[in-house]
């Protein structure tokens, strides 16, 4: 089944992308759909995934948590992306063979 939506959270800055991060995963019910991605010049986001309503939800409290902090440059919500969009989300890292 396909991801229903994406939510993608943009600072600038680490300490209000950790501080939005955190109350993301905590407020809903989301995963990260790969590591936080720096992007140049102090910015940097990081991607959540789940159901409409709970990545609507995380955002709006991922971007007032990261707020009190930092920056928020961008928060924004696509409800059921294209299976293309998938090439341009962050991967997650291959875990070590033991």
């Amino acid at each position: 089944m396909a991801k229903q939506a994406i939510g993608i959270l943009e600072t600038s800055g680490l300490v209000g992308l950790v501080n939005g991060t955190d109350a993301m995963l905590k407020s809903a019910d989301v995963t990260l759909a790969g590591p936080m991605r720096q992007i140049g010049s102090a910015m940097c986001n990081v991607v959540v995934e789940g159901d409409v309503a709970a990545v609507k939800a995380a955002i709006d409290s991922g971007a007032a948590a990261a707020s009190q902090v930092g920056t928020v440059l961008s928060a924004h919500v696509i409800a059921r992306p294209d299976a293309s969009v998938n090439e341009l989300l962050p991967k997650a890292a291959a875990k070590a063979k033991k």
